[in-house]
């Protein structure tokens, strides 16, 4: 019995298929987009060179070969450049937005929206596992409203008394549903790429508030001489420069209940502040409870330097005489 227990400890511990399928398929990109940058950065290092070393032929005087040598030196760097950003992507525009001050706090029309367009965009392909409804309470609707977005969608729950599962409305406990139920159902859904959770991805990616808004408006037709592989699109401002997922946000994809005319930048705005919200929802409460404890501290460290000079004032005051003669 003790060596069958081993065996099934092991057999347990063992990988399955699906375990390598994923694994792999984690790894393959990134080997892709740093093979495709070096390849890059090896070609633009070879054309520097060549022309360098024309330049050089074209004439024999020592100024023409310092040229030479001056403009083959500013095509590596440029060529460097450009593999770097071929490798991590364009430099990220930066924008100021209304929660970013010391004491600022989000703007909470901004969020209700964000919720709509990421319920009616983005939620077909992407989940938002870390929020339940009972998160949207007080920030971007009321508690009624929150309970009827709840009940809209059918929670599986159970058992109930016979053993069986049920369906039941959701409650303000439930979490948002998500689209697939894992991740080999994602895959298979999107020809192999694996939509990510977006509850943490401002705080997952560099500059992920700026990250996120920039490559939502980022896509763009292809420079001259880049090929885009087949299934994928062309965003500079994505690691490598293509990405599966399409261009999703146009003029008009989303009727905002406020009357927020829906154009693409507003729309990816919004959906941006939903998703900085989503990852740091303590925030507000956060900056509020610091600026209470800096006020409360405050009139501690005035108490504090007016009882110093109080009890040391006796000391500090006295006069002392030495009478050197007696």
């Amino acid at each position: 019995p003790r060596r069958r227990r081993d065996r099934d400890a092991r057999d347990a511990r063992r990988p399955t298929s699906a375990d390598v399928d994923r694994t792999n398929a984690s790894r393959a990109r990134p080997t892709l987009d740093r093979c495709r940058a070096s390849a890059m950065r090896a070609h633009l290092r070879d054309l520097a060179r060549r022309s360098a070393a024309i330049a050089s032929r074209a004439s024999g005087d020592k100024t023409s070969t310092l040229a030479a040598l001056g403009a083959a030196a500013c095509g590596m760097t440029a060529a460097v450049a450009v593999a770097d950003e071929a490798e991590h992507g364009l430099a990220l525009p930066q924008y100021k937005w209304p929660h970013d001050g010391l004491f600022s706090s989000y703007d909470h029309a901004s969020v209700r929206r964000g919720h709509q367009v990421y319920t009616q965009v983005c939620a077909a392909c992407h989940s938002l596992n870390q929020i339940a409804y009972r998160n949207l309470v007080g920030v971007a609707y009321t508690e009624a409203e929150a309970k009827a977005l709840a009940e809209e969608v059918e929670v599986r729950d159970g058992p109930d008394d016979t053993g069986e599962m049920f369906d039941r409305p959701g409650k303000l406990s439930d979490g948002i549903p998500a689209p697939y139920a894992n991740e080999e159902g994602a895959r298979f859904a999107n020809n192999g790429a694996y939509p990510p959770d977006l509850s943490l991805m401002t705080k997952a990616r560099h500059d992920g508030i700026n990250y996120v808004f920039a490559l939502l408006l980022g896509y763009r037709e292809p420079p001259a001489g880049v090929e885009v592989p087949g299934g994928m699109y062309y965003n500079p401002y994505f690691p490598g420069g293509f990405i599966a997922m399409p261009k999703m946000l146009v003029d008009g994809g989303v009727e905002y209940d406020d009357g927020t005319p829906a154009t693409e930048t507003q729309m990816a705005k919004d959906v941006t502040t939903f998703l900085a919200w989503a990852a740091e929802p303590e925030m507000d409460d956060r900056k509020l409870m610091g600026a209470k404890w800096i006020f409360a501290l405050s009139l501690v460290a005035v108490q504090a330097v007016y009882y110093k000079r109080w009890a040391w004032s006796h000391l500090k005051s006295r006069k002392l005489v030495v009478d050197v003669v007696r």
